[in-house]
């Protein structure tokens, strides 16, 4: 992430990027559902034996989990962070 926008420009171009990453995990949770209810259908109709569809459901909800935190729940890069990174690889 970048640090706190200075300008509105730079802010526009924040809010910009954090719907389309907000966009863009919507899609990727519609897939998900979408696909494992296909794959869960198929085990249905296949005579619900071992429920094999909890792999790639497992497999793929930990892509969809991480993908959530980074939309989510990560914060922007702050100044101060910034400046004592600066400051500690000067040494």
């Amino acid at each position: 992430m970048e640090a706190a926008p200075q300008t509105e420009q730079q802010l526009r171009e924040q809010a910009l990027a954090s719907l389309k990453k907000k966009r863009d995990f919507r899609g990727h949770v519609f897939i998900y559902v979408a696909v494992n209810a296909v794959l869960v259908a198929i085990w249905a109709a296949t005579g619900s034996g071992f429920f094999w569809p909890i792999f790639p459901i497992l497999g793929w909800g930990v892509g969809v989990a991480a993908n959530a935190w980074d939309v989510y729940g990560r914060k922007p890069i702050s100044e101060d962070e910034i400046r004592r990174e600066t400051e500690r690889l000067r040494g």
